[in-house]
């Protein structure tokens, strides 16, 4: 009857496609993590010129299924390499779904369901923060994102005048954060003209965690320069290590010396939703804002991530408002307060809110518990299979889900701790990578971390994983680097 019509048998096939080898084969653990080709082979395979003419469906299902098997099978129980992983099927419909519905979060007008969803999972959110006179928020793509909102609204708060002013309108604004933040921080002061040099960067104790009284020096060099500390960004769970920054201690100074808190929680906010755990984000109450990512360790569809504050004066509509007249009509025939569109820095958003509302609602807040502390054991599982081993060597004991460690092969056992060792072992990882990925078995991520050499970094995460998948990664860890 019309072309939609004549196109549903495609997205039917299309679909059993999706579901067979996207879904059942990728979180197969029988089955490759990936299936890896050098870009240029890639480039030939999957023959990416656009021409004139289209080609037949039978063709397009075919350039599907190739989509899929050249991509990393990141549900897959043997993928370790970054901090989301695991396949959630509620939050994955969840995703078809917003695909299928194709609307865009700026007003009620267009989204009714997600709009108030979205209300919902944020007052939720803020709930588990425990911010009791409530608060605001807004989904954004990506925590990166979150923690720019968070630099933009405290510099707001604190002159006002920049938004129609500009930066002739500020002094030199100092940002503090600690040397094991992520690097959005200083993305964000480039972006918004705060400059890099003014990041100012405060030191971390040897497990990862900012020293409070390092951040009152700091604070006390920008004000001897002139300059206007204006934010403090503390991080709970960090990238590389997952270490939590003293919350407490750090809104101690910073209400002595009124700053904006924002806590980048994109990772470690999980742990709210644990009672066991929860002590790591202690005196999380008390900061201005946070980021925090579903998508990570509650391991909603991507992306899915939210920025939280504490606020009640409508600071995020005020900070980023442009009263689009074509959108935010104000004589409309609803209550146009449901309309939040303007307290984005996006004109198009995504309803990513019900990726999170869905599998919450699936699991309840109990089951989220159990997958936060059933991953935080599995990560002291790991780490205990570690140091139990010959040739495995811990980092430092973990803190969260960030399993830190070198694998010494045994030509290096007998060398004395020193630099030629560290030297030696510092090209042991990017070897065992390359293997892994050439043959498929699995994937973890390697780094290194101030002096050390290349270190592994295992996050665990998903359900999905067992004991057996854990010592299936150290096993195969040792086979491909015990000749190194």
């Amino acid at each position: 009857s019309n072309v939609a019509d004549s196109r549903l048998p495609f997205v039917h096939q299309a679909m059993e496609i999706i579901m067979d080898e996207a879904v059942r084969k990728s979180t197969d653990v029988k089955e490759k993590v990936c299936e890896w080709r050098s870009p240029e082979q890639l480039k030939e395979l999957l023959d990416l010129e656009l021409r004139d003419e289209g080609e037949p469906e039978a063709k397009i299902l075919q350039r599907c299924s190739e989509a899929i098997r050249y991509s990393i099978k990141t549900g897959h129980p043997h993928f370790f390499n970054q901090l989301y992983a695991g396949m959630e099927p509620y939050s994955m419909v969840a995703s078809f779904i917003i695909e299928a519905t194709k609307t865009s979060l700026y007003t009620y007008e267009v989204a009714p369901v997600f709009t108030l969803m979205e209300e919902a999972v944020l007052r939720k959110m803020i709930e588990m923060v425990g911010w009791k006179e409530g608060g605001d928020g807004i989904f954004n793509p990506g925590g990166s994102m979150s923690n720019m909102y968070a630099v933009n609204l405290a510099r707001y708060r604190y002159c006002r005048d920049i938004k129609m002013n500009g930066l002739f309108a500020a002094p030199r604004m100092v940002i503090l954060t600690s040397q094991e933040c992520h690097y959005s921080i200083s993305k964000a002061a480039a972006l918004l003209g705060i400059g890099t040099k003014n990041v100012y960067v405060v030191p971390s104790d040897k497990r990862g965690k900012m020293i409070p009284s390092a951040l009152e020096d700091q604070i006390k060099r920008a004000k001897s320069e002139g300059a206007v500390p204006f934010m403090v960004n503390a991080t709970a769970g960090t990238t590389v290590l997952g270490a939590f920054d003293p919350i407490d201690e750090i809104a101690d100074i910073c209400e002595k010396y009124d700053l904006w808190l924002h806590v980048d929680a994109c990772w470690g906010g999980a742990a709210l939703m644990s009672n066991k755990h929860k002590h790591l984000l202690n005196g999380i109450h008390r900061v201005n804002s946070m980021a925090w990512n579903p998508h990570k360790m509650m391991m909603a569809s991507l992306q899915c991530s939210a920025f939280l504050v504490r606020d009640k004066t409508s600071l995020l509509q005020h900070c980023h408002s442009a009263q689009a007249s074509y959108l935010f009509q104000q004589d409309k025939f609803y209550d146009v307060s449901y309309d939040t569109g303007d307290k984005s820095v996006q004109c198009s958003r995504k309803p990513d809110a019900f990726k999170f509302w869905l599998m919450w609602k699936a699991l309840g807040t109990t089951e989220m518990e159990q997958r936060v502390d059933r991953a935080l054991a599995l990560a002291r599982y790991l780490a205990q299979e570690i140091n139990k081993r010959e040739g495995f060597q811990l980092l430092m004991e973990p803190e969260f889900a960030n399993v830190c460690f070198w694998y010494i092969p045994p030509s290096l056992r007998n060398l004395p701790a020193g630099p030629e060792l560290w030297e030696k072992l510092h090209t042991v990882a990017p070897v065992v990578k390359e293997r892994m990925m050439k043959k498929g078995s699995m994937m973890v991520g390697y780094q290194t971390h101030r002096d050390k050499p290349n270190f592994f970094r295992m996050v665990v995460i998903s359900p999905q994983v067992s004991r057996e998948d854990l010592d299936f990664a150290l096993d195969e860890i040792q086979h491909l680097g015990k000749d190194l």
